[in-house]
């Protein structure tokens, strides 16, 4: 059995006024008795997020508030909260309600098990569209084919960290952020906890289709070189095809038919430079994230802070990280 000193509750929350102080209700009745810091990542919110969170954090000091200077993403805002977190275990949970907080003292109990990474997978999502659950099931199943970790299917970033595997997971520091993989990557003893999604009370999805595209076109890259290698193989399959017609290109041009191909042609040209375009963004797709790489730009900037001192800024690992 582990002892607990204390549990973060990190989440990110960007334009989401109307679900604010009842976040903050329940995860405190979820954890009562239980020492824990609720760490809230502002990501630029312009709606008065902000503000209630900061009315908040003045009369309950558990509530640290993290104001990013712009929208930097969720995968950045809950690094944020990560690199802030001080707690033996720590719990990324999303700010909208839609996932429980009051899962949180099952995660605990798992982890107080041994369990050093804790799973909350989804039975059910409730009022999510056809298109929303079709996609994701085609996204986990191209995952689960194409990449170089395992990822449990139907779960997505609400999951307990024990320290260890924590301190590990901000040890990298990559600016094209699938913090599932990277949970996956680390490795350490897992288990897994079922629970029924509810559907949004209120605000939008901040998640439209571009950005589930974006965020699955992360996930690949980052954890396989799959699509290198597609490029390669469609190259070599194109050559074969050219190997196989040489034989009818020789006999139409001696028997006199030699134009009759030519649309045949055109349509061979067309595909292989179809191919080769396809190849070329997927190499430049790489290439553009070396390049972010390279720069080493901070993965995000803290304007200012509530019950943390602004001290544990701009992209930093957190204090309590460096001093392991």
């Amino acid at each position: 059995m582990r002892e607990l000193r204390l549990i973060s509750v990190v989440s990110p929350m960007l334009d989401e006024v109307g679900v604010v102080r009842e976040f903050h209700r329940r995860v405190g009745e979820a954890l009562q008795g239980v020492p824990f810091e609720l760490i809230v990542v502002d990501d630029g919110s312009t709606d008065g997020t902000g503000e209630i969170l900061d009315e908040i954090a003045a009369v309950d000091e558990r509530l640290r508030v993290l104001h990013l200077s712009r929208p930097f993403g969720h995968q950045m805002a809950i690094t944020a909260g990560l690199d802030h977190a001080v707690g033996d275990a720590v719990v990324m949970l999303d700010g909208d309600l839609q996932d429980p907080p009051e899962l949180i003292p099952e995660l605990l109990g798992r982890w107080r098990d041994g369990a050093d990474i804790v799973i909350a997978k989804r039975r059910v999502r409730e009022g999510e569209t056809r298109m929303k659950l079709a996609t994701a099931r085609w996204f986990y199943a191209v995952i689960g084919r194409l990449a170089q970790v395992e990822l449990e299917p139907n779960a997505g970033d609400f999951r307990l960290f024990d320290r260890r595997p924590l301190d590990a997971l901000l040890g990298m520091r990559e600016r094209s952020r699938f913090l599932r993989g990277m949970s996956s990557w680390v490795g350490f003893r897992r288990d897994v906890v079922e629970y029924d999604r509810a559907a949004r009370s209120t605000g939008t999805t901040k998640f439209p289709l571009g950005r589930m595209i974006r965020f699955a076109l992360d996930g690949l890259t980052s954890f396989s070189n799959f699509p290198l290698q597609l490029s390669a193989l469609a190259g070599f399959a194109c050559a074969a095809i050219a190997l196989l017609l040489l034989p009818l290109t020789i006999v139409a041009r001696y028997t006199g038919i030699y134009e009759r191909g030519v649309p045949s042609l055109l349509f061979v040209v067309l595909l292989i430079g179809g191919i080769q375009l396809i190849a070329l963004g997927m190499i430049g797709e790489y290439l553009g994230r070396i390049y972010d790489e390279v720069k080493q730009r901070p993965l995000y900037v803290v304007a200012r802070a509530r019950n943390l001192g602004d001290e544990r800024g701009a992209g930093a690992v957190s204090e309590h990280a460096e001093q392991r």
